[in-house]
């Protein structure tokens, strides 16, 4: 079973509006994927939190650990196009998924020891929640491995909360962009190939997936390096939650002890099917299926 902490919000385009957040849809997919997933969330008591709720009932996801705020509103961020096939991102301050609450471990929000905690760093973004959900993941059993997909946002973290939540991790995604910020933040003077064994080595990580862009993808563990191109399956629509189909495949390979090579192409793959639809995720499960049956 999967454990997933963070945030579900909505994204906000120039013509129109998505249920997003990373976590949500990391999670999402796992459950298309028929992995038995819970998400710890929050939602404000309004109309987006509305809207939310019934998205999720209507696809069948469990809504049991989504927390409704009776004052803070629903998560929100406005999508920008950065004319460089990418975009920028206004993150709303102080809404309901900054007031999560969590239980004193993991074994208390799951009634045993998950497989695999994910989180991230926006989700860790004020001090009160910094300090429960480490708290929280120090709690964790030596059967739970910890995925941090390190996302991060500017004006959301801190070289404390990054440097903490490495320090709790078995796997790793990270971003070539965020590759930079990150030997910046700990004063590491290394070449972008040789920094994964050095995070590896320091915080005992067992797997960095590193993502790349146009320039495809890496696969790193201690014995071993996997890299990969992007595949090319027609014109790209929307890359907005590209990163996180990708973790999600990441996750069920990990779960499922598929070789790194597989995992690499697969992660790949299904990356690049989503960058074919508009929105971070598919609503049509002939989506997985035809994923997985090709």
């Amino acid at each position: 079973m999967v454990l997933v902490i963070g945030e579900i919000l909505m994204d906000i385009f120039p013509e129109y509006r998505r249920i997003g957040g990373a976590p949500f849809n990391f999670s999402y997919h796992l459950h298309q994927f028929g992995m038995p997933v819970k998400f710890i969330s929050r939602i404000g008591n309004d109309e987006p939190g509305k809207e939310i709720f019934d998205f999720l009932r209507r696809n069948e996801f469990n809504t049991e650990y989504i927390q409704t705020d009776p004052v803070h509103p629903t998560g929100k961020v406005m999508v920008h196009p950065d004319g460089r096939d990418g975009h920028e991102f206004e993150i709303i301050q102080d809404v309901a998924y900054d007031h999560l609450e969590l239980p004193e471990s993991p074994a208390h929000a799951a009634g045993a020891g998950p497989d695999l905690i994910y989180f991230g760093t926006l989700i860790q973004r004020t001090p009160q929640a910094f300090r429960q959900i480490q708290h929280f993941l120090a709690n964790r059993g030596p059967e739970t491995k910890c995925f941090y997909d390190i996302n991060l946002r500017p004006g959301c973290y801190s070289r404390e909360t990054v440097v903490k939540s490495l320090e709790q991790t078995e796997i790793l995604k990270i971003n070539h962009e965020e590759i930079s910020v990150l030997k910046n933040m700990l004063d590491v003077d290394l070449p972008e190939e040789e920094f994964p064994e050095r995070l590896m080595k320091e915080y005992d990580i067992s797997m960095i997936s590193l993502t790349r862009g146009e320039n495809g993808s890496r696969l790193i563990t201690p014995q071993s390096r996997h890299s990969i191109s992007v595949p090319e399956f027609g014109p790209v629509v929307d890359t907005v939650g590209a990163g996180d189909a990708y973790a999600a495949v990441l996750a069920l390979g990990c779960l499922n002890d598929w070789p790194p090579q597989s995992i690499l192409s697969a992660a790949t793959e299904f990356s690049a099917r989503v960058c074919q639809i508009q929105g971070a995720i598919p609503e049509d499960h002939a989506f997985y299926e035809s994923f997985f049956n090709h």
